[in-house]
């Protein structure tokens, strides 16, 4: 009885004394106070360690320990939290890859946790965070887009349901922005046919999204470049049903009239077609 009355106040002290080596660095990061090995720890210390770690904003650390809480006590509960917490510190310390490997690692153990959706949400996040930028690699765009669709449905009732959607939109918006700055640069240089490529696949591929309006007046405008003057004012005519009330439809008004032109629908090209989807919901 009094072996095991003493052993209670000195865990309480060993716990104690991991959690304040945190104020100031420990010689190695794989052993506690005294340079006694993290083997020696129990899981509820290490994971203490990781959220004191994660408290003062050493996410690299928080990870380490969470992971360590991983490696040590496999099978136990706090194993699957570790899991999952450790995601969260790489994603805060920006290690997206790492992020995505532990946050993949959880939804493949335990797809049925609760936290399974905030493990494909964290996943999600972990593309869509890195494409802020229009410029940079559309690949990040198109896997961030699958992975919140994966978030929007497998888990349609989750709270993260409707962020996911929300940051679908704009991923969605980020590529139509890509097309968008790509053909107004081989319009700039006189490419007209590169150009109307590139602004073509916004109009029919990305309807939903910001770009549309700005795309049918650049149409209108390489259309007319190239003399092609049916399809712009067939482009002309979807705007002004669109977006009657944007300067952009202003500007192909002015451009259109200035040629004694007017916008107008030409049944014999693909501008039609998207006539008839856009205004008619003839969707055939």
């Amino acid at each position: 009885m009094a072996g095991g009355f003493l052993r209670t106040p000195m865990i309480l002290a060993a716990t104690a004394a991991f959690v304040l080596a945190g104020c100031s660095e420990l010689q190695r990061r794989d052993t506690g106070p005294g340079g006694a090995p993290l083997e020696t720890f129990t899981a509820e210390q290490i994971f203490e360690r990781g959220e004191f770690e994660l408290n003062r904003s050493n996410e690299e650390a928080a990870a380490f320990y969470f992971g360590e809480v991983e490696r040590l006590y496999p099978y136990s509960e706090l194993a699957k939290r570790a899991l999952i917490m450790q995601a969260f510190a790489y994603h805060q310390d920006k290690d997206y890859e790492n992020a995505r490997a532990a946050s993949q690692r959880f939804i493949d153990f335990y797809p049925a946790d609760d936290d399974a959706a905030y493990a494909q949400y964290l996943l999600a996040l972990s593309y869509y965070d890195q494409i802020e930028l229009v410029g940079r690699d559309q690949g990040l765009t198109f896997q961030a887009l699958q992975s919140l669709r994966t978030v929007i449905e497998r888990y349609p009732d989750s709270e993260y349901a409707r962020s996911a959607i929300l940051k679908f939109d704009l991923a969605f918006d980020h590529l139509a922005g890509k097309e968008m700055e790509i053909g107004r640069y081989y319009l700039k240089r006189d490419h007209y046919g590169a150009a109307i490529n590139r602004f073509r696949v916004v109009v029919e591929d990305f309807q939903t999204t910001t770009h549309t309006a700005e795309a049918l007046h650049r149409l209108v405008e390489g259309y007319l470049s190239l003399g092609l003057i049916e399809e712009a004012q067939t482009a002309g005519a979807v705007l002004g049903y669109n977006y009657q009330s944007t300067d952009w439809y202003e500007d192909s008004y002015a451009l259109l009239t200035g040629q004694g032109l007017e916008p107008k629908v030409f049944e014999g090209n693909w501008l039609g077609a998207v006539y008839r989807q856009m205004v008619r919901g003839e969707w055939l």
